[in-house]
């Protein structure tokens, strides 16, 4: 029975995890679009989530646990956008925008549901495997 709370334990950590991914995952989506206010500034920076392994020693099982959300290195190189209008647009009309695919994002989003849903079904199926040896123990 210890080893099944435990398989629970681990997929409950994985489910908070790709939670928090969903979230960042999200933040990046919805400021895709989000431009400097003046100019000088720099728009928005793509959020990225490490994860790592911690072992539990009490019940001897390998957790995961958000390392750092940081911001993206190397994907910070911005997209020049012709909007003259706007207030952070330099002398030539163009406007700094953040370097964010919504469709890597969306993948990446489709990932994380996956992988939250399959960590959902290992807690299913631990606790009918559970029900099932609880009933065994009746008769």
């Amino acid at each position: 029975m210890s080893e099944l709370y435990g398989a629970m334990k681990i997929s409950a950590y994985g489910m908070k995890a790709q939670s928090q991914r969903t979230r960042v995952i999200a933040e990046n989506l919805a400021n895709a679009s989000t431009g400097p206010e003046k100019l000088g500034q720099n728009p928005y920076i793509r959020k990225t989530i490490t994860f790592k392994n911690e072992l539990n020693r009490a019940e001897g099982v390998d957790l995961v646990n958000v390392d750092k959300i940081s911001q993206a290195k190397g994907d910070n190189a911005f997209v020049m956008k012709y909007m003259p209008d706007h207030p952070a647009a330099d002398a030539k009309g163009y406007v700094k925008m953040p370097n964010i695919d919504p469709i890597i994002e969306t993948m990446d989003m489709r990932e994380a549901q996956r992988t939250y849903e399959a960590n959902l079904g290992m807690i299913e199926q631990s606790r009918s495997m559970m029900m099932q040896a609880i009933d065994l123990m009746k008769r």
